[in-house]
């Protein structure tokens, strides 16, 4: 079985760590915080202090990391992956950037003989637990064909969906729905409530009507149950949303929906909900409306 390293151990990459251990590969871990490290090599995992270390262990190396800068940092700094990479090694990055930084990637990991992938990840921390992300790849079809077995270890849904960046672009995409679905989801049920109807009902009726969207029927459930607990946090969206319109502004894209979207997060920041649930989108709409979308039988 190929050597595996992982870097980035937050609330995806830590279960997709465990899912590769009870795989049965070996795997070298990175991450700053160094108390993840240590409850992961107590399961097995062999602890590294940088990525030049986890490169030099792995023939494969993926990365689940917050933000483009650190990215950035960890595939391109002095101890980075990619000055460390060699002839034949594979790179899979599941974070959440922008194109243009895939491709930049791509393009350095070739000239050190390595392959890359673009392959972020959707299905949140549940997902990541149960190994059934669906995960959008973009790259060479070879080097998917031979990392292949990983990612089948973390997903129940790989997709090829084309060339360097094109995982990226579809993730971005992804997370513009995201945004706008839940901002939606959150007006609509307070309206709903407002009106007189019952939230189950309303949940009831609405998955298998048009106005039914994955973000309704997991996010009425969590809302009727009062759940903000932060499995997919507001600050991670609006991060996303960010990326999204930098990337639309310099393609000329008019994003307004998202614009929209990104308003309604950012009020839920402002608010001291960033760590909660994107669900917790509904409470500043309930205050204002006067009531509170809860289960009531």
């Amino acid at each position: 079985m190929m050597r595996l390293g992982f870097i980035g151990l937050g609330k995806m990459g830590k279960p997709m760590t465990r899912n590769l251990l009870r795989a049965g590969y070996e795997v070298t871990i990175h991450n700053r915080s160094r108390a993840v490290v240590e409850e992961l090599s107590g399961e097995g995992a062999r602890p590294a202090t940088s990525p030049r270390e986890v490169a030099e262990a792995a023939d494969l190396v993926l990365t689940c990391l917050p933000t483009p800068a650190t990215v950035e940092e960890v595939y391109l700094g002095e101890d980075g992956l990619i000055p460390s990479a060699r002839e034949g090694q594979i790179l899979v990055d599941c974070s959440t950037v922008g194109p243009a930084l895939s491709r930049q990637l791509y393009a350095a990991a070739r000239e050190r003989g390595a392959g890359f992938l673009d392959a972020p990840v959707s299905g949140g921390p549940a997902g990541a637990e149960s190994a059934t992300l669906t995960i959008m790849v973009g790259g060479d079809k070879d080097v998917l064909d031979r990392a292949m077995p990983v990612l089948q270890a973390l997903g129940t849904n790989i997709h090829h969906v084309g060339p360097s960046g094109s995982g990226t672009v579809v993730k971005l995409v992804n997370q513009l729905l995201v945004g706008i679905n839940m901002a939606a989801v959150a007006e609509a049920v307070v309206f709903g409530v407002k009106a007189g109807a019952d939230p189950q009902a309303l949940l009831d009726v609405l998955q298998s009507s048009f106005g039914s969207s994955r973000m309704l029927t997991r996010g009425l459930p969590l809302i009727m149950e009062r759940q903000f607990e932060g499995g997919t946090p507001i600050n991670l969206i609006l991060k996303d949303l960010g990326l999204i319109h930098e990337v639309g502004s310099a393609l000329d894209v008019r994003l307004m929906l998202g614009a929209v979207a990104q308003e309604a997060f950012k009020e839920g920041r402002a608010l001291g909900l960033g760590d909660e649930d994107m669900v917790a989108l509904v409470k500043p709409l309930e205050r204002l409306a006067g009531v509170e979308v809860r289960r009531t039988q």
